[in-house]
Formats: structure tokens, sequence, C-alpha cells
């Protein structure tokens, strides 16, 4: 079993770091291990998506870089393996040297984080919003945190601003976001307080199946000890004796409603807010706080964001809905709040059960605006039971689901698929969800 001090040892040792994409993690990590004087070789398929200051620093450094198909022989010499968390792992095990250890971004730098203590967050839904709800309820009692991973700020940001100012204050605890990329090659992440809020079907175009991703998000819980935490909801319970959990297992109740004052939407929050609840009181936070916590809490972007209301129509932005799970999260909680439905759903299918969700939506949607890709996933699915439409662009949707609405109505956006067919990212296509809709008049 590979430890934390394997990893150190190695890393000591001179070992030849390869460092794969250029996003947001990749570039956080590459400077962190500059910073630390390792030696570096960065790969990138596509040059040109590279921000021209990281190519400068890349060129500033010297640090060798391979642009385009990654191949056999730029792995020669690799000890550790960094790759992008949008890079499926399996594609480079032809590549790499048989010494070469796959290392997370994250395991990398907390290496250099100071053993705080960590509160990690996976499932495959509802993770930013219970990460960030952690965070509000830590720091409503006093704690100092910080808050990253997959929620946008790597951990690799924070540790460099450790090494680079020793004297400012640490964190009391680091809050972390974690996906099934991100957790698949973690060897021994020692996670304090582990939450795992759900599994669904989710990143099939990524993981090879469905064990997969469940193995991949249990090595949340895999380096825990005796004197750690993990929390599941009822439905997950027996993943603790499948996986052989160490730690202690709390079991949080999905159907709690202890968080009535806040303005996010949906019993779902409410879950997340009670898994966040179970997770913080184990960091002594005390339940008025994290009542306070809630109330002040405000919808997140991209996720049951409310945009405008016009002409009594209420036009929501659920692009991060992007599972067929996610959507029936998001139908249950506009219908909750009194609204018929028109849905706007399309993009790159991940996988999932569509014929699941269809009494839900014949009971709640109006009309589903399909635009975009897996037209033919989703109307082999609902021809027969609903009533649908298709738009190539999202816009046309839109503009067609006004035409159909009515007062009291909610133009809600769940597309339950990626955004990969037309955007770079689910914020892209909220963006232009958005800016779609305030121009509407």
């Amino acid at each position: 079993m590979i430890t934390l001090a394997d990893i150190q040892k190695k890393l000591d040792n001179h070992a030849i770091v390869h460092v794969v994409g250029g996003g947001a993690s990749g570039r956080a990590v590459i400077k962190l291990l500059c910073k630390y004087g390792a030696s570096l070789v960065f790969h990138e398929k596509n040059e040109e998506k590279l921000l021209p200051e990281f190519k400068a620093f890349l060129t500033e450094q010297q640090i060798p870089c391979f642009f385009g198909e990654h191949k056999q022989e730029t792995f020669e010499g690799c000890d550790i393996f960094i790759p992008s968390p949008g890079a499926a792992i399996a594609q480079f095990k032809a590549f790499l040297p048989e010494k070469a250890l796959a290392v997370s971004e994250t395991e990398l730098a907390y290496l250099f984080c100071e053993n705080v203590p960590i509160l990690g967050i996976t499932g495959t839904s509802g993770k930013t919003t219970t990460t960030s709800i952690c965070s509000a309820m830590l720091k409503e009692q006093g704690i100092f945190v910080f808050t990253g991973g997959n929620i946008g700020t790597p951990l690799s940001e924070y540790a460099l601003e450790r090494l680079e100012n020793p004297q400012n204050p640490k964190a009391d605890v680091l809050v972390l976001e974690l996906s099934s990329f991100q957790l698949q090659t973690c060897n021994a992440l020692p996670v304090h307080v582990g939450i795992c809020l759900n599994i669904s079907a989710n990143h099939l175009d990524y993981h090879k199946d469905m064990q997969e991703y469940i193995d991949a998000k249990m090595q949340l819980f895999a380096h825990q000890t005796d004197k750690d935490f993990a929390i599941l909801s009822a439905d997950l319970a027996h993943l603790s004796k499948d996986y052989h959990f160490k730690a202690k297992t709390v079991i949080f109740d999905e159907k709690a409603k202890n968080f009535p004052n806040t303005t996010l939407l949906g019993q779902h929050n409410q879950s997340n807010a009670e898994a966040a609840w179970q997770a913080c009181r184990l960091f002594d936070v005390s339940f008025e706080n994290a009542q306070k916590a809630m109330e002040k809490m405000a919808p997140m972007e991209n996720r049951l964001e409310f945009i405008r209301e016009l002409n009594g129509v209420s036009y929501i932005n659920d692009t991060k809905c992007t599972t067929v799970s996610a959507l029936e999260v998001a139908v249950k909680a506009v219908s909750e709040a009194g609204h018929p439905i028109i849905l706007l759903a399309g993009g790159k299918f991940k996988g999932g059960d569509l014929d699941s969700l269809i009494p839900l939506l014949q009971k709640n949607v109006k009309h589903v605006a399909l635009y975009g890709g897996s037209r033919e996933h989703f109307e082999s699915a609902w021809k027969n039971h609903l009533s649908l439409s298709y738009d190539e662009k999202m816009c046309d949707a839109i503009h067609r689901a006004q035409a159909m609405a009515r007062k009291g109505d909610a133009i809600l956006l769940a597309p339950a698929t990626s955004s990969f067919d037309q955007y770079s990212n689910y914020i892209a296509r909220g963006n232009d969800f958005k800016n779609t809709v305030l121009a509407l008049q």
C-alpha cells in the first residue's frame, strides 16, 4: 500500500514529475512544484488552449513541453504522473513506465499542507452546494477554512501560498469537493471527515463501467482510520461494509427538514444541509451557528439559480444539472415551489435511465424543449409520453419556450447532460442561457 510518506520520499529523491493538462489544477500544481524545485515535464494536447501567461511561465522556467497526441516516448523517465482530472487514467497506461506512480493534483498538494484535517465531499450530485454549506457553517463558528478542489480552486494554490508565506495563518480545515476523476488517483489522501451524498449513473463516458465509478468514489474513505468519520445516506450505508471502512460511519437523514429558513430550493438542499451539519458538528460547530449559516446562504450560481421573472414566468438556470438523477432533483424542487415547468434539455448524454423519469415529468412538465446534442436519446425515451420539440440552438429553444409559457410557469434549464456538444463547459452554457433570458422582452 502506498503512503503519503512514499510519495514524499519519491519527490524528495529528485523524481521527474510529468503533468498533463493546462487547466486550473495543472497550472496550479506546475507552479507549486516549480517553487519546490522539482524536475518537471508538461504535456498538453491542445497547445492553443493554453493561457498566454502560463505558456510564458513554462518558457521562463524552461520546463520541457510536449504538445499534441500523447506518445510513449514523451513519458520516458516519468517517476510521478499527475493527470488532468478531465483525462481518463486508462488512456495513459500504455504510455507510462512501470515505475511511474499516478498521483492526483490534490494528493500531491496535500504533501505541503501541514497535516491540516480534510473535510471531503463527493457524490454524483449536490457536491458543490454541500461543500459551500460546510464552509459556511464552519466559518459561522469562527473556524478558518480553505475551500477548494473540484469546486474551483485547486488545493495546489493553497499549498503554494503556504510555501511562499509560511508566516500567514494556516487553515484549520480543508473543505474539499472531490470528483471521481480526482479520487481515482488518490493513493493515500487522509480524509478526516468524508461525505458521500449519493451515487447514480454518471461519467460512464469516462469510467469503463459503473463499478469503476463507485470504486473511485470510495477512495474518499479508503485511507481513513478509526479516528475518522464517514458520512453516508441511508441508501449508501451498505458501502461501509462492502468496502471495509475503518472510520466511524454516520448515516444522515435525507428527509430531514432541520433548516427551513433558507432560500435554497428543494428537499434535496435540506438533505445537503443535513449532511453538512452532521460533518460540521464533528468540528464542534453548534446547531445555532449551522442554522445561521443556512439563513445567510444564497442560491448558488448555475444551480437552480433564479434569473428573472418576465410576464409572470420564472426563468431558472440549473446548467450544473448534468445527469439524469440531477434532472429528477431539479424538477422536484421547482414543482415543489408551485410552478408548472417547461423544460430545456439536451447536450452530450453521459448515461442514465431517462425512461424512469416519465411519471415525474408527466405530472410536472408541460413541455420539453430539446436542443443541441443527444436528441436521439431523449426522443426515443419520451416521444410517446411527453410534449416535445427540438431546436439545434438553445437560444431558439428558449424563444420557443417563452412563446408557450403562461403566467405562473417556470422555464427551467436542466439539461441532464454535459455541455460539450456546443459549449466549453457548463458555466458557458449557463451564461448563454442567462444572456438570452435577460435579453427577452
